[in-house]
């Protein structure tokens, strides 16, 4: 049976997820792509570098954001964003690679900074601000074989 999440499930699983989809579309063209992500004081917080999805969201910032998860037994976690992207200068562009940098840094082996070389395509960091957040799941049923 789907079930609706709670505001308090769709925040830890938020919290505890690092990949998302952000979808976008402009143009007639409708751009879906995976980003590592931090939610963090009700925002979604990303770093990522200038081209297709950059472009197209600042043309039209109105995006779309998901995250998922499936486990064993058929159960699964859904979470879907509709919200709004906006590009953070300065000191918040800063502070969102701060969080990045705080939920990697016990999985970074080497510990090196990925900043971008010369001739690389510029960091962009950015927020999805929330209007509507859904979440749905299933939980997984313990299926035995006679």
């Amino acid at each position: 049976m789907m079930l609706e999440m709670t505001t308090d499930e769709i925040d830890a699983f938020l919290s505890r997820q690092l990949v998302g989809r952000v979808g976008c579309h402009t143009d007639g063209l409708t751009y879906v792509v995976p980003v590592i992500y931090v939610w963090d004081e009700g925002l979604i917080h990303v770093y990522s570098v200038e081209g297709q999805k950059i472009r197209m969201m600042r043309d039209n910032p109105d995006v779309c954001f998901e995250v998922d998860e499936y486990g064993t037994g058929g159960g699964w976690m859904s979470v879907i964003i509709q919200g709004v992207y906006e590009e953070l200068p300065g000191e918040l562009a800063a502070r969102t690679l701060r969080l990045l940098a705080a939920r990697f840094a016990d999985r970074s082996a080497t510990g090196e900074s990925q900043r971008p070389r010369a001739g690389e395509r510029a960091p962009v960091a950015f927020q999805i601000r929330p209007n509507a957040i859904t979440g749905r799941k299933v939980e997984a049923t313990n299926l035995s074989v006679g």
